[in-house]
């Protein structure tokens, strides 16, 4: 199996991954590796679909409610 080399990364997240790695008593290698393969195995489908529902549902959760935008963009496109 191949060796891969990560360089720079930030004390928080190897301190999390420590943690990680303790928390399912695994080697830091296992979880690395563990993380990684969950990483690339979810479908890109799926992630897309789940940030576009983030972001949708984001705005409500201020209690903000925002109008239609459409006639603002076309009266400023109209000569």
């Amino acid at each position: 199996m191949p060796d891969v080399l990560i360089r720079d990364v930030a004390e928080p997240v190897v301190g999390l991954l420590k943690q990680r790695h303790a928390l399912h008593r695994r080697s830091l290698q296992r979880e690395l590796t563990n993380s990684l393969d969950a990483a690339v195995h979810v479908p890109f489908a799926q992630k897309t679909a789940e940030i576009t529902a983030a972001i949708r549902t984001r705005p409500g959760r201020g209690g903000r409610a925002f109008s239609d935008s459409t006639p603002l963009i076309r009266a400023n496109r109209s000569p």
